[in-house]
Parts: structure tokens; sequence; C-alpha cells
């Protein structure tokens, strides 16, 4: 079995507050784009598990993978298999890969082993492995609220625009890019604003870290300006950081080759 899981960009990332389980409530849409991983799962006499393509600097007991097939065992009793992940979405880069290949086995998991999980069961099992996995259960344009694993799909189209994404290689610690953030429970919901016609975005719609990152990592705020001069309707950084993307309705330009680089059109 082989399976391709994707990438996400964060449309608009509201910090509404500090919870008493020590997370963040959060307010934002999550939308997976062409841009993914490859992963292998066949059956075996015990589990290995491989990985190429981009380093990931983690020992293999700890990747996501085999801590998802670890949990899916503990469950549900499953046979080993082998798993090769071939990776190509850069890590720590408010993409989402780790997440979404986390997902993708337990989907993986779930056929190879006629298991019958639904949807809702998956994402809620997945919820043990990270905040933004249950999102990979069905991608698409979710609005993620709680710590990121209460979803709602929304009727967001756009198709006919093409995504230009850079990730410059600077890693955001997750925790490094909350502690900078001043949390407001007051702010526009995200999905009110996604309503807008996208030319109001860009005013509207905003990414929380970005205040504190880009205090801290100036050149990311110049290549969110770049986005704009190169004609982006709207852009912004995803997640926590590092990667920026813009939203264009003409095919931008490839412009810094010496980086992690992608136009995709969707």
């Amino acid at each position: 079995m082989i399976l391709f899981p994707p990438a996400k960009i964060n449309l608009g990332l509201n910090i509404l507050r500090k919870r008493d389980d020590g997370y963040h409530e959060i307010d934002t849409c999550m939308m997976d784009f062409d841009l993914t991983d490859i992963l292998e799962l066949l059956p075996a006499s015990e589990l290995k598990f491989h990985q190429s393509g981009l380093t990931v600097d983690s020992p293999s007991d700890d990747n996501l993978c085999v801590r998802a097939y670890r949990l899916m065992e503990e469950r549900f009793n499953i046979p080993p298999v082998y798993m090769h992940l071939r990776k190509n979405i850069p890590m720590g880069a408010g993409l989402g890969g780790g997440s979404a290949d986390a997902a993708y086995v337990v989907r993986g998991l779930n056929e190879l082993n006629k298991l019958g999980l639904s949807s809702e069961e998956m994402a809620m099992i997945t919820a043990e492995l990270g905040s933004d996995c249950p999102f990979f259960i069905e991608g698409g344009f979710q609005i993620a609220k709680g710590r990121g694993e209460v979803l709602r799909k929304i009727d967001l189209d756009l198709s006919g625009y093409f995504l230009k994404v850079i990730n410059p290689g600077i890693h955001v610690g997750t925790a490094e890019a909350y502690a900078g953030v001043v949390p407001n429970d007051q702010s526009e919901s995200v999905a009110s604003i996604l309503d807008l016609p996208i030319e109001h975005w860009r005013d509207s719609l905003k990414n929380d870290f970005e205040i504190s990152v880009f205090d801290q990592y100036p050149q990311l705020k110049e290549m969110k300006n770049t986005f704009y001069k190169e004609g982006a309707v709207y852009a912004a950084m995803s997640g926590s950081g590092s990667t920026m993307f813009g939203l264009y309705t003409q095919k931008p330009d490839l412009t810094h080759t010496d980086q992690f680089q992608r136009v995709i059109a969707l």
C-alpha cells in the first residue's frame, strides 16, 4: 500500500487564550495541498521503519509513524508492518508533514487490517499523537478550534489560484513561537473573514505568530512583502513558521531558488 500524506497551510491563525491543560485555544483554517510525503505500508514479520529523502533528526522509535503504529497495535492488536517514509515535506516548518504522516499511518492500518474505523474514530486516535493530526484524516478545508482537534469542514473554493510556498530553512520552535504571543479572545473569527472576498483577506486574516516571529526573523517579513510586490492577493506565514506562502491569480516565478520553494496550481 502506497499513500501520499500532504502538507497543509493555515489560512489565518488566532491565539485566543491559554487553557488549563497548558495548550492554547486557537481558531484557524487548515487546507491541504499537493506537496506530499510518500508512505509505503507492507505486511511484515516484525515492525520495521525506514526513512529516506529529507533528513529527520530523531531516532526511529520517536518518529510519529512508529508512534502511530504502536498506538494502533495497543488498541487493536494488529500484526507488524514494514513502513518506508520518503520525506519531501520540510520538518518544523508549519506545514504539518509529521502530523500528516502519522494520520496516514492510522488511515493505512485501518484499511490494511479491515478495522472499519470511521473518520471520527480515526481522528480521535490521532489526536493523541498531535493537535494537527486529526485534520489529515479527511483534509480539504477545515476550521480548527480547541487545540486544533475540533474540526468543521467549510466550503471554500480556491481553484484557479496559484499557491507559492517557500521554506527558508529557519527552525522556529513551537514553544518559542507561543512565548512571544499575547492571546486575544476578541479576534474576529477566521470563518467570518474567509466569507469575505479574497481581496479583503490581506487586511483582516492574520496569523498571530507573525508579530513575534517576524521580530526575531525579519527576513520572513521581507519575504511576505516580496510576495505582495509580486502580485499576491494574500500572503502569510503558515502555522508557527517558518514557511511563507502567497496566493496568486497568475502563476508566479520561482524567486528563491536557493531555498525550498514550490508553485502549485490549486
